[in-house]
This record gives structure tokens, sequence and C-alpha cells, in this order.
């Protein structure tokens, strides 16, 4: 049960009273469940640099806690690694002085992260739009209001400046973005369409997965339409609306029908070559910051999507 939690920034420290129900759980454990948006290998790091004491002394990971123990976890300044702008092709849908819209390739991520410091889709933007992109995320995702996994593909809207993203973020909390991805789900569905609600949050276990979570979650709600059916396998349509970390992984995984390609949410083996899910991001329509204009933006589907629908119907 924290006690005094100074923030979740770098350069700052937590502390953590153990109480009664939580005592004789190794250190590392114990503080993966009480700060779940650290990696357990980080934690790990910290303890082997003695940056956790108990009682004023540091302590190792194998360390069990013990009722009433106070732990305190020091966690360094970290130091932002320099963005390089990266010359890239980019597929652009639409452009103007307030927003650019991307089709976004399967295996790019869209912002630097640790392991993806370089070409990524910032790296492009940064060559392309030079100095325009807006600043409210910070040098590490500058222009990106939202964001979409490396391995879907599809529309993506970046912000050019201040205006447009506080507008597009607006719109993105009130639920009025339109938002339409296409997915090729595991068995066949019965409904021709449908709605799945659940909360999702952080796994309780596995803590790089998201899950329905009652406890812990935020509201989660995916409208779905079947499109064709095949033998083995759905092609459907997904509308957000609301839009949480692989929402429609999660939820279509939760009605028994994990995304095919999805080694994650559905079953590890599949039967075609693929490189994670098969999930695009079709259809975006945003309300234009500047004109108030609604506009809808398109981007077709990617070869090997249509490939695997061509293999699909004859089989």
């Amino acid at each position: 049960m924290p006690v005094r939690p100074e923030g979740k920034g770098s350069g700052l420290k937590q502390q953590f009273t153990v109480g009664e129900e939580e005592k004789a759980i190794r250190i590392d454990k114990y503080l993966s469940e009480q700060c779940p948006d650290i990696s357990r290998s980080y934690l790990q790091k910290l303890l082997k640099a003695e940056a956790v004491f108990v009682g004023g002394k540091p302590v190792k990971s194998s360390y069990k806690t013990a009722a009433g123990d106070l732990i305190e976890l020091e966690i360094p300044e970290a130091v932002e690694p320099e963005i390089i702008p990266e010359e890239m092709e980019l597929d652009i849908l639409y452009e103007d002085s307030d927003i650019i819209l991307i089709n976004k390739p399967k295996g790019m991520v869209v912002h630097p992260a640790a392991g993806h410091y370089s070409g990524t889709l910032v790296n492009g933007l940064m060559a392309h739009c030079r100095a325009d992109l807006s600043g409210i995320n910070g040098v590490m995702r500058p222009g990106i209001v939202h964001r979409i996994d490396m391995d879907t593909t599809g529309v993506l809207i970046v912000c050019k400046n201040d205006m447009a993203h506080n507008s597009i973020a607006e719109q993105l909390k009130v639920h009025s973005i339109t938002r339409k991805y296409y997915a090729i789900a595991h068995g066949v569905m019965r409904d021709d369409e449908g709605t799945i609600s659940g909360p999702i949050g952080r796994h309780p276990v596995d803590r790089k997965k998201m899950c329905i979570n009652e406890k812990n979650g935020r509201e989660a709600v995916t409208h779905y339409r079947v499109l064709e059916r095949f033998r083995q396998f759905t092609y459907v349509e997904c509308q957000l609306e609301t839009g949480r970390t692989h929402q429609i992984r999660v939820h279509m995984a939760s009605v028994g029908h994990p995304l095919l390609g999805d080694a994650v949410y559905g079953p590890a083996k599949c039967p075609y070559k693929l490189t994670g899910q098969t999930l695009h991001a079709g259809v975006l329509g945003i309300v234009h910051p500047r004109t108030g204009e609604y506009m809808e933006f398109t981007a077709p589907l990617p070869e090997y999507f249509e490939e695997l629908l061509r293999k699909l119907r004859t089989t």
C-alpha cells in the first residue's frame, strides 16, 4: 500500500509500506505489482544498482517483504536520446498546415521508445515536416496525438501545431472521431453485427498484455459488423467508440474470436505466414481543427491482407 508516491516521473522517489496481506513476497514481485508502469527487468536493474531500500538499507531481489517494511525506490533521471530526422518514403494521404494523415505500413513503430530509436514514423516525420510538429507530447513523440500498434497498418493523424493537437485530442476524448478497422478473426462469427463492451486494463500477471479488467480497467466499447464469412475465419469491420491500448485485439479475443496472426491474444501457431495481427485502420474521420469541416480519410487494404482474403475465398 503506497503511502507517499511522489509521482511516476524520472529522478523521483517512491515509498511504500508493506501491509499484513503483502508480507513474504519477493521484493521484485512486490514492486512490479505496485509499479505497473515499470518493467520487472528494469526493477531488477534498480535492485542490482542498490536503488531499492528497506529501512534505509539497500536490498537484493531475493529479499522477502515483512509487514510494516518501509520500502523506498529511487528512479534515476532518464536521459532522453536525441531523435534524429531520417529521410524515408511516407505514404501521405493528406497534408495541410495543421495536420498530416499517414498510411502506416506494417512493422513500423510510431514513436521512439526503448529498442526503437530509429526507423520510426516520428523519425520520418521530423525529416518531412522539419520543425512543424506539435510539442505537447514532448520530444519523443512530436506531433503524435494517438498511435496504432507496430503490426497494425492504416490511417494515422499527426498534428503540426498545438492548436491542432488540442482539437484532435478533445475529439478523441469525447469519442467523436470515426475510426473503422478491418480485421480477420478466428472462427465463424454468428451474429452479423454487435457491440463488445468491457473495461480494458493491464493484465494482472503479464504486464505486457492488456485484458478485460473489471477492477482497474477503463471503459472500452467496440462495435463490429461481419463483412464476409469463410470456413474457419471471419472478415469483420470494427468501429471504435473508445480507443484503449490493444482494444480490438482484446475485445475480439474476449468473445472467442482473436485476430488471425495475433500470437499475443490468440493461438501461438498461425496457419499462414504472417507478421502480427491482421488489423488495418481503414477509415479515420475528424472535424478539421481550423475549418470545422468534417473530413474522412481512407487507407486501402495492404497487399498482404488482400492476398490473404483471396486465399480464404478459395479454401
